[in-house]
């Protein structure tokens, strides 16, 4: 509300200030007060194409072409140096009402380029200027370029493949941080992501121009990351502000544990564990725009039911599409020892596609291993004459999954992780959504959930609102709170609830190495940047320029 109105209060100043400026220049005053006509009207008086008009159209690049207006504004009145061109880029709402209503003030118009042509200095800070606009422009509203960071979407995007973002498609979103540094995301270059590349002076409302296309099951998705809203600087990505919270707090309770003191229950570790937390770390709250980029597969539409029995995906019941480069993790028994030297590594890379950085070894005897394999990578490995065992990795309701066991045992130890499946809690660190001890999913056993759909209600209880938590207050703003067993929204007693937006759910190709919706749940509308069109360039970043590092074949490949 308080942004709201400090912008009412600058365009009264502009439209004011520029009441006066007409006047000087020879034209009506009260054009000044009609919006839409006045800004006509000001590129008529310092001379510039009418077809900026477009340009003003569209947040973000608009707010530049505003400054290069008023600069322009502060030339035609005669004030040309630098120091003028600094204050009516920089405070325009104090200089441009300056120039306007002093009298000594005269209307001079353009500088005559005839006489005093410019320089090739100007020439190139004009060229880039609008080149720069050209570029907000298109970046914002049409393409994107996009980088594959990690594997999760292997084999159908590989790290190091470098895309194009369809922005179009699902329609433009418009900014809702328009003021912004230009063409970066949400840090300024070269401050290690501690200085923001935006202002939140002005901030608009969700809004996105008509679509030409409605967003589809198997669509491969661009959208901000849901949990980045609040985010440990150090961490960025890698971990949300909600999962260290609910390792810290396993951590607690460790620590109590192993001092022999009477541990406590979840919600007393939680809570220590924000506190610690928030003094501890440098976090930073960002807009939804602003939020990391992240790339996966929609399986999920509004409205569909979605569930995970053995690692098998269904949509409403029936067993949904398989990428046809999908992989999982499988358990790999050698029959002697296969130490991970480098020739070891690079075979298991040539034939079986397997990244070094997704090679795990399970033991010190060099026979036991974790791989990522496609189900034609499969086929190979399984007659290969190394391997005695191979078995698909399935995470199971009931047991705590074989690597989760081994982490926990050696930053814990094996007592603490025995007291914890003597309790049943199979998942302590309740990374897989709703992320909430009442609820034992996992990756490979998931479900059922409906997803939401706008205008569609859902009937409200104590033990499935921890689905429905994040979506009723994180992304549709309201306050929840639960007292003596009953459910009130915004104060009021409720046991249902109506969505305000359309949800998805996402999941990543490499179905046991990606961080997707099974971790953090539903996707909202107004976080989808747009849909992956198509490769233009790819590279290896674990390989040489002599080891084929540039993937020829993947270049202007499109993305399905």
């Amino acid at each position: 509300m308080i942004t709201a109105i400090l912008w009412i209060l600058f365009l009264i100043i502009i439209f004011v200030s520029l009441y006066k400026v007409f006047e000087k220049a020879g034209y009506a005053s009260w054009k000044a007060l009609i919006p839409g006509y006045n800004f006509y009207v000001w590129l008529r008086v310092i001379e510039k194409p009418w077809w900026w008009l477009f340009i003003l159209i569209f947040p973000g690049p608009n707010v530049l072409l505003l400054l290069i207006m008023c600069v322009n504004t502060s030339t035609v009145l005669g004030h040309r140096t630098a120091k003028d061109v600094f204050l009516s880029a920089i405070v325009p709402f104090i200089y441009l009402p300056y120039l306007a209503f002093s009298s000594d003030v005269r209307y001079e118009g353009p500088i005559d380029r005839e006489l005093k042509p410019k320089s090739s200095t100007q020439e190139w800070r004009d060229a880039i200027l609008f080149a720069v606009i050209a570029a907000m422009i298109i970046r914002t509203y049409t393409l994107e370029a996009f980088t594959i960071p990690t594997s999760s979407m292997e084999k159908t995007m590989l790290i190091g493949d470098y895309l194009f973002v369809d922005k179009v498609s699902y329609g433009p979103r418009l900014p809702e941080t328009p003021l912004s540094f230009p063409l970066v995301h949400h840090s300024l270059p070269l401050t290690g992501n501690k200085i923001p590349s935006y202002l939140e002076w002005l901030k608009l409302d969700y809004m996105r121009l008509p679509a030409i296309n409605k967003v589809e099951r198997n669509d491969v998705m661009v959208f901000n990351y849901p949990e980045g809203d609040t985010v440990d600087i150090i961490n960025q990505s890698q971990k949300s502000y909600n999962a260290m919270i609910r390792e810290r707090a396993l951590a607690l309770e460790y620590s109590d544990f192993a001092s022999d003191r009477e541990t406590k229950s979840r919600d007393y570790y939680l809570r220590r564990a924000r506190r610690i937390l928030k003094n501890e770390r440098d976090f930073v709250v960002r807009p939804v725009d602003k939020r990391e980029n992240y790339i996966k597969r929609c399986v999920a539409v509004p409205g569909d039911k979605l569930e995970i029995k053995s690692g098998t995906l269904y949509i409403n019941d029936e067993q949904a599409e398989v990428p046809e480069d999908m992989q999982y993790n499988y358990f790999v028994q050698m029959k002697g020892s296969f130490p991970l030297t480098p020739h070891n590594r690079r075979k298991l890379k040539k034939d079986y596609g397997i990244n070094y950085q997704d090679m795990i070894s399970l033991s010190a005897t060099n026979r036991f291993f974790m791989f990522p394999l496609t189900n034609a990578a499969y086929e190979r490995m399984k007659s290969w004459g190394n391997v005695e065992k191979i078995q698909r990795v399935e995470e199971k309701k009931d047991e705590m999954p074989y690597l989760t066991k081994m982490i926990l045992k050696s930053k814990y130890g094996p007592k603490f992780v025995k007291k914890l499946n003597n309790e049943g809690r199979y998942f302590p660190e309740q990374k897989i959504f709703p992320n909430h001890p009442d609820y034992n999913w996992t990756v490979d056993n998931f479900g059922p959930v409906t997803i939401p759909a706008k205008g569609t209600s859902v009937d409200l209880t104590v033990s499935n609102l921890p689905l429905y938590k994040r979506v009723i207050t994180i992304y549709e703003g309201n306050e929840l709170a639960v007292k003596e067993g009953e459910i009130f929204i915004n104060g009021e007693q409720s046991d249902s609830y109506t969505f305000k937006m359309d949800y998805y759910w996402l999941m990543g190709d490499n179905r046991h190495n990606s961080a997707d919706s099974r971790y953090w749940g539903f996707v909202p509308e107004d976080h989808v940047v747009g849909k992956a069109a198509f490769i233009w360039f790819s590279a290896d970043p674990e390989l040489s320029l002599s080891e084929d590092k540039i993937r020829w074949n993947r270049i202007f490949n499109g993305v399905e």
